[in-house]
């Protein structure tokens, strides 16, 4: 199979193992977000995809060659980091020319090169502008062209967008989505930002102590999470206890739901159910029972904050369907079966 391809790869730092056993298919053409927590092993996995550690075990393959002890330089990827790491002595067009300049390639090429990666950065006209005149999201561009310079096979990205506010990044995001859309180049980046994954991945890989917890579409992350770490991880959502009573039907908070199955053999477990799938109703009639806690008007959403068996429960609704209840008043709360998950305590 072409495209990226890691087979058990681990790494050890002496006793600690950053890495371990992971392996993964990138195919031709797909962007692909390695999200977590700090520390889980996102960046090292980056550094031995980049060539810049070695792994411990495993081996690593791009277009079908095994390049696991191939130097960086050799490797034909694109890097940006967090740094940016622009040289502020270079023009931009400088800037962006530095990798086809030092392969020996001619200045013509070089200027052609230039202006065609301006022009698809939309800051045409800026080659001989100084890098200390750019904006933030200036330079974001910048150095993204010059990863791009030497059309490489691999596109590599180690949390490019977290110096930048919240608002040029959400923008940011989309602009670098589109332009890996129109190159069809392979691109991984690195995240913590779960908004920022969901929102460019065609692959979100969601990693905790090393490991590989899932790796799907982001509908497919958010809808059908493979444990508790990747539900909660991922947006945001209600974990409650499921028991099984001595019929086998499921109970949650202490109320049977029809249409939950704990799976085989197993009398616990837990229910994922997004805040917006869940319903506040009048008590009684089989509904969980609830005191709303606290009420929060984020203007596009209110969320409803209940007390339920000793659970706190998140209920999300848009500001036309906002819930008629007060801090106080008893509920009653409905899951949909379709929409939860079960999983694994």
């Amino acid at each position: 199979m072409s495209g990226l391809n890691l087979s058990h790869v681990t790494k050890q730092f002496g006793n600690f193992t950053a890495v371990n056993d992971v392996s993964l298919s990138v195919p031709d053409g797909t962007f692909v977000c390695l999200l977590g927590p700090s520390g889980c092993g996102k960046t090292t996995l980056m550094r031995m995809i980049a060539g810049l550690d070695l792994p411990t075990n495993g081996s690593i393959e791009l277009g079908g060659a095994d390049i696991t002890a191939v130097p960086t330089h050799k490797r034909d990827l694109g890097m940006v980091f967090q740094s940016l790491a622009l040289f502020p002595h270079l023009t931009v067009g400088e800037n962006i020319a530095y990798s086809l300049r030092i392969r020996g390639t001619p200045k013509d090429v070089q200027k052609k090169r230039v202006d065609e990666l301006l022009a698809m950065i939309h800051l045409p006209g800026f080659a001989d502008r100084s890098v200390a005149k750019l904006s933030g999201g200036q330079r974001q561009r910048v150095a993204i062209a010059r990863a791009l310079a030497i059309s490489p096979k691999l596109f590599l990205l180690d949390e490019p967008l977290s110096a930048l506010d919240a608002k040029l990044r959400e923008a940011m995001q989309v602009e670098l989505r589109q332009l890996q859309q129109r190159l069809g180049i392979t691109t991984i980046v690195v995240t913590h930002d779960q908004r920022e994954a969901m929102t460019m991945a065609d692959t979100v890989v969601v990693m905790n102590g090393g490991e590989i917890r899932q790796a799907a579409a982001p509908v497919d992350i958010y809808r059908r999470p493979a444990d508790s770490f990747v539900a909660d991880f991922i947006g945001q959502t209600n974990l409650l206890p499921v028991a099984a009573d001595s019929a086998g039907r499921a109970s949650v908070l202490g109320e049977l739901v029809e249409g939950i199955a704990l799976p085989a053999g197993a009398t616990k477990g837990m229910l994922s159910v997004r805040p917006e799938d869940v319903q506040l109703t009048a008590p009684g009639h089989g509904a969980i029972a609830g005191t709303v806690t606290f009420i929060r008007d984020l203007g596009g959403a209110i969320e409803t904050f209940v007390e339920a068996g000793g659970t706190q429960v998140i209920a999300v609704s848009s500001p036309r369907n906002r819930p008629d209840v007060s801090v106080g008043q008893s509920v009653g709360i409905r899951l949909d079966p379709a929409t939860s998950v079960v999983l694994a305590r």
